[in-house]
């Protein structure tokens, strides 16, 4: 049952909240005056460079004779394009996202019987601790699975025996335990959410032997426990291409955050997720899909292009969509031209709309990627370039493998906790120092005041 505030407690707040602003306002101005980096973003909006990795490398811009210039976007896992990484094990007609884990991990491509010998031991871990399941992820079921799937990655430093060991086999070892078990913590979650709070029936599956982390996955999460191998195949794409996206993306950098101080495996990667969490991060899958059914339901012709531009307006303008004037799935910190992850999930989409009977939600996406710069430039005065990035279509191919909204963002996290382990080790090893960011106050000195003297 819900906590709830008595009526003491809540005029309380409401009391608090209605004088908080006049002791608590900073002036926008001032990150400009003092030339503080908001966001940790430079003025021409590339990000501060805060330290070096070789795990992963986001290209969105060239830069000649001093001058930014856009390019098509691309993305690398330790040199390796992401999208020769994908064409590689797609042409074998094998599935890649163990392999790229290896090579997030260790800096190199496996060979076959490094492969087959990293899978059996991802296998032997998946394994959760006896009782973990009653006394972690059954009690004190949560509405998000995201929030319970940090409480499991926290609790699992009670089953360490050397929890707080930061020797690289130490790190090695709790990195793969946590890439074999975040998918069936996930995956239970979900099970004891959809019995909770969506009144089904409590219905467990446990991993199989020899199968790869997608297909036990959509075994798990599917009363059938069926699939096919196409879908565990996409499955398997979109975990390779949410594995890693460079240090400076928010989770990866909460967990390099609390790696610098010394903390151990379970807290930092319980960040990542509560980072993750967030709409601006990876959260955004599900705010793209809220906004593609607002305008499904609001906008009377897909094709009209008028009608479409029309509501994309209401949105930036803050007068329809969930009020933030965004218009989710276009733009990116780092992309300029393109997001590849992006490219190749719509590449995707378009091939399965029609064998799902969504040809037409498929078009009017695409017409939203098409029509949303040159509304944003309307409505804003921006000259700013904004393409898709990988949130506006993984919505929709999840949908088309008929996977819960519920789970869109848990296998974000179920495909980064390879990339986020990865920095982890990275910066233990190599990092050495606390990252400790500066904020300038702001606050006016004041003398103290006797209690019986305030007003």
């Amino acid at each position: 049952m819900a906590y709830s505030m008595g009526p003491l407690s809540r005029n309380f707040v409401e009391r608090a909240c209605e004088t908080h602003a006049q002791y608590n306002y900073i002036d926008p101005s001032h990150y400009g005056s003092y030339s503080v980096k908001r966001g940790l973003r430079n003025a021409d909006n590339t990000g501060v460079l805060a330290g070096f990795t070789r795990i992963g490398s986001v290209q969105g811009a060239v830069v000649q004779d001093g001058v930014r210039l856009p390019v098509e976007g691309r993305l690398f896992y330790r040199g390796i394009d992401v999208v020769d990484l994908i064409g590689g094990f797609s042409a074998e007609d094998r599935f890649g996202f163990e392999e790229t884990c290896y090579l997030l991990l260790f800096g190199y491509l496996p060979t076959a019987s490094q492969l087959e010998e990293f899978k059996q031991v991802i296998e032997e871990m998946r394994a959760l601790p006896d009782n973990f399941f009653e006394d972690m992820i059954l009690k004190a079921p949560s509405p998000d699975v995201m929030n319970k799937l940090a409480r499991g990655i926290l609790a699992l430093y009670s089953y360490d025996e050397t929890p707080d060991a930061i020797d690289l086999g130490s790190l090695l070892r709790q990195s793969i335990g946590l890439i074999a078990r975040v998918p069936v913590i996930v995956a239970h979650a979900y099970s004891v959410k959809r019995h909770y709070y969506d009144h089904e029936s409590l219905v467990l599956h446990y991993p199989e032997a020899g199968l790869s982390t997608s297909e036990n996955f959509l075994r798990s999460v599917r009363p059938n426990r069926q699939y096919t191998k196409e879908e565990a195949q996409l499955l398997d794409i979109c975990l390779v291409l949410h594995a890693e996206h460079g240090g400076g993306n928010n989770s990866a950098f909460s967990c390099r955050v609390l790696t610098s101080s010394g903390t151990d495996t379970y807290a930092a990667l319980s960040a990542a997720v509560g980072s993750l969490k967030g709409p601006k991060h990876g959260g955004a899958n599900n705010k793209v899909m809220a906004m593609f059914g607002e305008i499904r339901e609001h906008v009377k012709d897909w094709k009209d292009d008028d009608e479409v531009s029309a509501y994309l307006a209401k949105i930036i303008r803050k007068e329809a969509g969930d009020g933030s004037g965004l218009i989710y799935g276009m733009g990116h910190a780092v992309y300029t031209l393109s997001d590849p992850r992006a490219v190749l999930l719509k590449k995707y989409a378009k091939q399965l709309a029609p064998k799902h009977g969504m040809l037409d939600e498929f078009l009017l996406m695409e017409s939203i990627e098409r029509l949303t710069p040159k509304v944003f430039a309307e409505v804003k005065g921006s000259v700013k370039r904004i393409s898709a990035n990988v949130d506006m279509y993984v919505g929709l191919v999840y949908q088309m493998l008929d996977i819960p909204k519920d789970l869109c963002t848990p296998i974000f996290a179920i495909a980064r906790t390879s990339g986020w382990c990865a920095h982890r080790i990275e910066e233990a090893l190599t990092g050495g120092r606390i990252i400790r960011p500066a904020y300038r106050s702001v606050a006016e000195e004041q003398p103290f005041v006797p209690l019986n003297e305030r007003g």
